[in-house]
């Protein structure tokens, strides 16, 4: 048993989501009281053994956490942890991803069925209360999913889900990797390489980001990107921000080069206020939110369990990054 005592301290720390409250009654875990905020969680780093967090990481809590055998994140992002450090105290760490995949994915379809829609612009002329019907002739005029080409960078747990979706309707979905699956692909899903974007991108209807950053994603939509795809397509992010170069981004949304983008993730946030992409027409914006659902907590929860049993019991942990 890897633990001090025959149940493992337990600390988990999130402005929003409460892990602790979440996990069932008969959870064989010591808890302390949630930390919504770090000056909560603080004082609680000395006896966790096992600690949920995400973005309240702060690197200075190696020091502050003798006896930490494994740190589950809230988010399935862990770029901000320190993971050689963590290897060399051997602290396990694991991500949460796939727990929010069909939350991610919903949000990614209304996005799409917002654009297509154009319930946007419906909203806008809502406000302004002007009374705006389909009119002959017209390049504003609303569209149908089926048969749309979406290009989806990144088909992981995510990705594969949103591709899952938009083959419901009826698009041609273009799973995008770095290198060749070593599983068969889907019936109906065609794959293509990072290497094959030039070519791929002029064919695409919709470019969907869901991949992790990674040295390789870092800047991956940049000027050079955004010309290659076609003026009438849409760019929709739920990845991590710095995936895309917002500066090249907005010169092309200026400029036609694109059509429009859905943003769920920035280069900083929040968004700052005197951001351009605000007020543009042609761009939707969410607050980093796509993940969430009132399931979230629950999924992370039942995750965490799990790796708890699998170091007690020796067998692999799901989503390990060190």
């Amino acid at each position: 048993m890897p633990w001090i005592s025959d149940r493992p301290s337990f600390v988990s720390a999130h402005p929003i989501y409460d892990i602790t409250s979440a996990l069932p009654p008969d959870a064989a875990v010591v808890t302390s009281p949630h930390a919504f905020t770090e000056e909560d969680l603080r004082p609680l780093l000395a006896k966790a053994e096992v600690l949920c967090i995400s973005m309240m990481w702060r690197d200075e809590f190696l020091d502050l956490t003798p006896n930490l055998k494994m740190i589950q994140s809230i988010s399935s992002g862990v770029d901000h942890f320190p993971a050689e450090r963590l290897k060399a105290r051997n602290i396990a760490l694991c991500s949460a991803g796939g727990t929010n995949s069909r939350s991610v994915a919903e949000h990614t379809l209304a996005l799409l069925l917002n654009i297509s829609r154009r319930l946007y612009a419906a909203r806008d002329d809502q406000k302004a209360h002007r009374w705006n019907p389909p009119r002959y002739g017209s390049s504003e005029r609303q569209q149908e999913l089926l048969g749309k080409r979406v290009g989806i960078i990144g088909y992981g747990k995510i990705g594969s889900t949103i591709g899952d979706l938009c083959r419901l309707l009826g698009m041609a979905v273009i799973a995008i990797r770095r290198s060749a699956p070593q599983t068969t692909q889907e019936d109906g899903v065609e794959t293509a390489l990072y290497s094959d974007l030039p070519e791929l991108l002029p064919e695409l209807d919709f470019v969907i980001l869901s991949c992790p950053l990674t040295a390789q994603t870092e800047g991956l939509v940049d000027v050079r990107f955004l010309e290659c795809m076609k003026p009438t397509s849409w760019l929709v992010n739920v990845a991590r921000g710095r995936v895309v170069r917002e500066a090249d981004l907005i010169s092309a949304l200026e400029k036609g080069v694109i059509a429009g983008a859905a943003l769920d993730t920035f280069e900083k946030e929040p968004l700052p206020a005197d951001s351009p992409l605000w007020d543009m027409s042609n761009v939707l914006v969410t607050p980093h939110n796509a993940g969430d659902s009132e399931r979230y907590a629950p999924n992370v929860a039942d995750l965490l369990l799990r790796n708890i049993r699998n170091l007690e019991t020796g067998n692999p942990l799901v989503n390990r990054i060190v």
